[in-house]
């Protein structure tokens, strides 16, 4: 929503991947690094058999030295893959990062850092408007370009982001 001022998470699109009353925690999906992902993987001596355009994605302020992926979830089988929801699966396991890097799927994202909520701190900001909640689509994930994804979003849910305003919530 307009009123979140912190740059971090100005239009930011978070997939949130557990919540629960010790904390919740997401990955930003619509932020880019500047990092090719075969920098990435040559760093941790992995080697990288995709394409040398994917590149990684910011997952938000905490760790990051951390890394994460999403993938579709029908494109890659390993024990550490938990699945989010239709058509996305999710793992931080560098054995599976190093599997994934052999022969890359078409449906992935990689991602350093990540965003988290202390107990009750989302609850919190939800009730004072500073979010809009969406289901989540595997196409806000893979196939919307990041630029457009947050207005994609709103307009999935019948927002036009033009008359977005900010709103003190319902505390």
């Amino acid at each position: 929503m307009p009123q979140l001022v912190d740059p971090n998470f100005r239009r930011a699109v978070v997939l949130l991947l557990h919540h629960d009353e010790e904390g919740t925690f997401g990955l930003v999906v619509n932020r880019l690094t500047d990092v090719p992902v075969d920098s990435l993987c040559s760093s941790l001596e992995i080697d990288w058999n995709g394409g040398g355009e994917e590149i990684v994605y910011w997952g938000g302020p905490v760790q990051p030295d951390h890394g994460w992926v999403l993938l579709g979830d029908d494109e890659f089988d390993h024990q550490d893959l938990q699945p989010v929801a239709d058509g996305v699966a999710f793992t931080s396991s560098p054995d599976a990062l190093r599997q994934i890097a052999s022969d890359p799927p078409a449906r992935l994202r990689v991602f350093l850092g990540y965003a988290g909520w202390g107990p009750g701190q989302l609850a919190n900001e939800l009730a004072q408007g500073a979010w809009i909640v969406a289901p989540l689509a595997s196409r806000f994930v893979f196939d919307e370009g990041e630029s457009k994804l947050w207005e994609a979003v709103l307009r999935s849910l019948g927002i036009n982001p033009a008359t977005l305003v900010p709103t003190h919530g319902v505390n």
